[in-house]
């Protein structure tokens, strides 16, 4: 009889506590939406502007990659010529 009542009391232990876990997640889940709306009303999301002139920026980059791919290639020399000796 006492391993009947441990085995009822444990249970209902078990069901408790997935009863709060589950409480608190849906209260988590539900907060967190309602924070998101909130955001969303309060802070739109900017909206960027697009200009007109893109021909004299493209050229920017360009430039800009060569010379990282430039620096990039030196520095894997240098690393593979340090290695070796």
């Amino acid at each position: 009889m006492q391993d009947l009542e441990l085995l009822q009391d444990g249970l209902a232990l078990m069901a408790l506590g997935m009863g709060v876990v589950f409480v608190f997640l849906t209260l988590l889940v539900i907060s967190v939406t309602f924070m998101s709306k909130l955001i969303g009303r309060f802070q739109p999301v900017p909206v960027t502007a697009v200009t007109a002139k893109k021909s004299p920026s493209s050229h920017a980059p360009s430039a800009q990659n060569d010379e990282v791919m430039a620096v990039i290639s030196a520095a894997v020399h240098r690393y593979r010529s340090t290695r070796r000796h």
